[in-house]
């Protein structure tokens, strides 16, 4: 079962697509916890708050969790206060009103981050068309911008060479004149630019965000804050790594993750496997071998598809050094953890 698994991961199916149980399908759970969850939100003028400031400060505890346990932890409890929000709505005036579809659009977009971190690009895509949705009775340009900027990341991810480019066009559209936001879609545009071949394009795309992450970073709005030089550099070495520039990526991989700030271990793991495709491409299967291994260690820890996606890739590239004693290790601990998984969703 372990073999079929990775021949189902190299056709490019995710394991949120391929084994996560309960969590794969867009449509709402029926979940016995929703009327608790809208008791205790209600519950909260009782402690001096509302429903509104007792569902944001949820919203962060469970990226917070979703950081440090990985995506399946918390895809039922955002899925679940969706339908919590929806339920409030019905009572709800004015404002408040308004607040609760803002949440339920950042719910929304989060839970389509979950989906697409699980390897299920259908249901992250379904989530981020609702949100999109969501985001114009809102008002809120900046998130509605943020929602279309996601769906250009999203369409990186798949490879889909027809929307990457035009989604990252048209959030720049929306984007207000040299925000945060035009230069965290700039970069998504950069990356598609590199997987239709185009390194030019690609180049001065990276130049132009590089440029602008001074004045993005006085940005007010709330999105994107995590776009800095880390970020940037990861996708200046997946768009060299597209190109086929495999030694210059492994390099720029390299030098993201030294950048990148504490507590984003996860991300940390995708960048890892990423480099150890390079590294591949380049012809160095030991050096690429042994951080496969540390970023095994972290799909494990997290459960992240987008992490086991990229082993798998780099379990497809090892293939000509198999016999290496590094290479031989790291493919059987791979087999072994889909076996786990297998045995796990069974």
């Amino acid at each position: 079962m372990a073999l079929n698994r990775r021949a189902l991961l190299r056709t490019g199916m995710g394991l949120g697509t391929v084994a996560v149980v309960g969590v794969g399908s867009p449509a709402f759970a029926d979940s016995g916890a929703v009327p608790a969850l809208v008791r205790k939100a209600r519950a909260a003028y009782a402690y001096g708050s509302t429903p509104v400031e007792h569902l944001r400060r949820t919203r962060r505890l469970l990226i917070d969790n979703d950081n440090l346990l990985g995506p399946r932890h918390a895809v039922a409890a955002v899925r679940d206060h969706i339908q919590v929000i929806q339920e409030l709505r019905r009572d709800a005036k004015g404002a408040d009103r308004r607040d609760l579809m803002e949440l339920q659009t950042q719910y929304g977009e989060f839970l389509s981050w979950l989906y697409q971190d699980l390897g299920n690009p259908q249901a992250a895509s379904y989530w981020l068309d609702r949100a999109m949705q969501w985001s114009h009775t809102v008002g809120d340009n900046d998130l509605t911008t943020y929602v279309m900027a996601r769906k250009a990341q999203l369409a990186g991810d798949t490879v889909d060479l027809v929307d990457v480019v035009d989604l990252a066009e048209a959030a720049q559209r929306m984007a207000r004149p040299r925000s945060r936001l035009g230069a965290v879609a700039r970069t998504y545009e950069a990356y598609g630019h590199a997987l239709r071949g185009d390194a030019d394009k690609s180049e001065r795309a990276i130049d132009d965000v590089r440029n602008a992450l001074d004045g993005a970073a006085a940005d007010s709005t709330p999105w994107g804050v995590w776009l800095n030089a880390s970020y940037v550099e990861v996708h200046r070495a997946q768009g060299l790594e597209a190109l086929g520039k495999h030694d210059q990526a492994a390099d720029a991989f390299g030098a993201a993750i030294r950048l990148m700030p504490d507590g984003y271990h996860r991300d940390r793991g995708v960048y890892m496997a990423r480099q150890a495709v390079a590294l591949a491409g380049a012809r160095a299967p030991e050096q690429a071998a042994a951080l496969g291994m540390h970023a095994l260690t972290v799909a494990e820890d997290t459960g992240s598809g987008r992490i086991t996606n990229e082993l798998a890739r780099l379990d497809k590239a090892l293939i000509p050094w198999q016999r290496e004693s590094a290479v031989a290790e790291f493919r059987s601990a791979f087999d072994s953890i889909l076996f786990h998984e297998t045995e796990t969703d069974a």
